[in-house]
């Protein structure tokens, strides 16, 4: 162990002895050549095992501060910037743009700030200097890119696994016992979350039940319908499985656009509704001819189906503030920490698809305002008043649920990642951070179901049934 200076150290001396008239004088003979040599082989020898300081270590460690200063200049750099773009002082901003530009070079781009530092950066130039306008790319292009991007962040880290193995464990408790499920997905995708439920549903004690999957999505270009080819692939994994199966796609631009007679929900059905990821999107948007903003619309919804669970899966955090220096700063270190904590799960290895599936949603908080910007994410104490006012009451995650989600969590990630229970719902950190939080609810008592109102569909419609 390396110490600051010398160590003194001095025999014990005896006070009634005196040192120089009781030790005999040191020999001032020369030894011979033959002594000479051995000791100066031992000198040698002893040099060879004294521990010399590390020279590339410590210019490791050094390069180590150089770069955490860089990066501490660099985040106050882009804070300036987002200072001066809130004041309006276009000229200002400008100016510490390019100081930050300058500052990047001395940070790694392997780090987790010089990474995020390098799409917040993007943003800010994006925001103060908007590329001339191009036509959009088509529709099928833009959801085929989103779907290829969002698969890639579903492998990278932990995050989506959580989310749905925590909504399935919620969903498989709510409907224990019933013969008949009906389970709504606001966001199918790629059907990613229900193959490991249906297994789980296959093994259920007394047999499994009768399964009814509705996947709401964006519509399909013309030739194709990608709500269709998922459910095809699901019911073949159901009846692989031995479980009954019915699927039915509604295809929708937008949540609430859906209304309770399109899902087309039957007597007799448990149903759980399943929103991972998307009720943030509705916040900001202007309300409809009725009065009512889009997300009250779409929450009135649920509750009015009166579901045994609706889960809900929402990022951690406060993206919808509306000073843009408060936004700015708190996107900046959560993100800061969800591109270490993907670092980690990777092993370091990083993956650019999923780290471009999270600087679309930089550029999209950084760049976007008023009815442009979708992802204005809220913290789950907001979400619990707004589910509340919609006469939704949460149902409690058990201690079962949060060992499994521990269990999960620490299969496909690395250290650091942490899950925890707050007043019955749960939340996947790093270090302490919290960065997605998993939440479940039902219709309080008293509230009216008017889902079986009859009337015809105006959405794309798939279905598709199974039986084994």
């Amino acid at each position: 162990m390396a110490m600051g200076g010398a160590f003194p150290f001095q025999w014990p001396a005896d006070p009634g002895l005196d040192a120089a008239a009781a030790l005999p004088p040191l020999p001032t003979a020369v030894p011979d050549a033959g002594v000479a040599s051995y000791y100066a082989g031992a000198a040698g020898m002893h040099a060879a095992q004294v521990e010399l300081p590390d020279l590339a270590a410590a210019l490791a460690a050094m390069r180590r501060e150089e770069e955490e200063a860089a990066g501490i200049r660099l985040v106050h750099l882009l804070m300036s910037c987002a200072g001066a773009v809130e004041a309006g002082d276009h000229a200002g901003a400008s100016a510490h743009l390019t100081d930050a530009h300058a500052a990047l070079a001395a940070v790694s781009p392997a780090s987790g700030i010089g990474r995020v530092a390098v799409h917040f950066t993007a943003a800010l130039s994006r925001r103060l200097f908007p590329p001339t306008p191009s036509p959009p790319p088509p529709l099928a292009a833009a959801d085929a890119d989103h779907g290829f991007l969002y698969h890639h962040f579903y492998e990278a880290g932990p995050y989506l696994k959580f989310a749905h193995f925590t909504a399935n464990q919620a969903i498989l408790e709510a409907v224990q016992g019933c013969r008949h499920v009906h389970i709504i997905d606001f966001n199918l995708m790629q059907g990613l979350q229900w193959p490991a439920l249906i297994q789980a549903l296959a093994l259920r004690p007394g047999g499994p039940p009768f399964l009814r999957l509705t996947g709401i999505g964006p519509p399909s270009p013309p030739g194709r319908d990608d709500l269709r080819d998922v459910g095809v692939r699901l019911a073949d994994l159901a009846r692989s499985v031995r479980v009954h199966f019915s699927f039915r796609g509604v295809a929708a631009n937008r949540l609430d656009e859906v209304r309770p007679w399109m899902l087309q929900v039957s007597q007799g059905e448990a149903i759980a509704v399943n929103s991972v990821l998307q009720l943030h999107r509705l916040v900001g948007d202007p309300p409809a001819a009725d009065g009512r903003a889009p997300i009250d619309a779409v929450l009135d919804c649920v509750a009015s189906l009166r579901p045994r669970v609706f889960t809900v899966v929402e990022q951690e955090a406060d993206h919808n503030k509306p000073g843009f220096l408060d936004r700015f700063t708190e996107a900046l270190f959560y993100y800061s920490a969800v591109f270490d904590s993907l670092d980690a799960a990777s092993g370091g290895a990083g993956d650019a698809a999923a780290e471009a599936y999270l600087e679309r949603e930089i550029c999209d908080i950084v760049c976007g305002e008023g009815a442009e910007r979708r992802e204005r994410h809220e913290p789950l104490r907001r979400w619990r008043e707004r589910l509340g006012r919609a006469g939704l009451g949460g149902v409690p995650l058990g201690a079962n649920a949060l060992r499994q989600a521990r269990m999960l969590v620490g299969l496909f990630s690395g250290e650091g990642h942490c899950v925890e229970e707050a007043e019955g719902c749960l939340t996947l950190g790093w270090h302490g951070r919290p960065l997605f939080s998993a939440s479940a609810w039902r219709a309080e008592e008293g509230n009216q179901s008017d889902s079986n109102a009859a009337g015809s569909s105006g959405s794309e419609e798939s279905n598709i049934s199974c039986s084994c």
